[in-house]
């Protein structure tokens, strides 16, 4: 059976990992045009806008930031 990843890039196959991983942690996952801080007191969101460009992720708690990757 073929990878599920065939037709990604790098960057689209580390995202899934990422994902998944932060899933595992009991981080509710979202991208930066469906943002729903409702969904649970952890959100992880993709590609959050700020001041210097996007961020990979933004965590918030509480609707909070709380960590941001580059």
């Amino acid at each position: 059976m073929p990878s599920a990843n065939v037709n990604q890039n790098p960057e689209q196959i580390a995202r899934d990992q990422i994902d998944a991983k932060l899933v595992e942690a009991g981080w509710r996952v979202q991208d930066k045009g469906k943002i729903d801080f409702n969904v649970g007191q952890g959100v992880a969101v993709r590609e959050y806008p700020t001041d210097i460009g996007p961020a990979d992720y933004v965590l918030f708690v509480d609707r909070r930031a709380v960590l941001r990757r580059f």
